[in-house]
């Protein structure tokens, strides 16, 4: 996978478009409802930065059932993980009250183990 530096910046310039890549690298997948919980934001405006992030090429998604779940895409260059890495580590604080939010979801999507 080819992202170059103006793609990634441009995809990560927007704060709830940040906030959604900080959240997935903490936890590792998450679904819409999940993500509209942690982030206190409508559905439409989640799933349009979804989206744009799927277009750039940062995310991949996968449909379970009725939900669709988000994770970092698998092969996103060593760079970009690293820049993700480093700004969550930095930023914990900005990223807790999301997942603070989660934790109190009730009733938060089961996810199935893969069967193979």
């Amino acid at each position: 996978m080819s992202l170059s530096p103006a793609t990634v910046f441009k995809c990560l310039g927007d704060e709830t478009r940040a906030r959604i890549m900080l959240m997935l690298c903490e936890q590792g997948e998450l679904c819409v409802c999940e993500l509209i919980w942690a982030l206190d934001d409508s559905q439409p405006k989640i799933s349009r930065h979804l989206a744009q992030l799927r277009t750039c090429g940062l995310l991949e998604d996968r449909r379970q059932g009725q939900w669709i779940y988000y994770r970092l895409h698998p092969q996103l260059p060593e760079w970009v993980a690293e820049i993700l890495q480093v700004t969550l580590k930095a930023n914990q604080a900005w990223v807790d009250r999301g997942t603070d939010r989660l934790a109190s979801m009730a009733d938060r999507p089961v996810r199935q183990a893969a069967c193979c």
